[in-house]
């Protein structure tokens, strides 16, 4: 016999989803610094944008592979040498 069950969903986003005004100034190919966390820096090229620029593609430096970093995961990314 099944259990009801009650689902509740996040009414609002867990973090701000608008981009900062400089993700707005990126485009592929330039080169960035990419914030993890404080301390954590990691660099690379951009590989792709989206149209609303809220996610950004990322070939990060040393063969760590690309990676897909959204405006709400908390990270940020600089044009090289900002």
């Amino acid at each position: 016999m099944a259990r009801s069950a009650k689902h509740q969903m996040a009414e609002a986003p867990l973090r701000r989803a608008t981009p900062a005004p400089h993700w707005k100034k990126l485009r592929q190919g330039d080169r960035v610094r990419v914030q993890l966390s404080p301390g954590f820096d990691a660099a690379g090229i951009v590989d792709a944008i989206t149209a609303d620029h809220s996610a950004v593609w990322v070939h990060l430096d040393g063969g760590r592979g690309r990676t897909l970093l959204h405006c709400g995961d908390g990270v940020e990314i600089f044009p090289y040498g900002d």
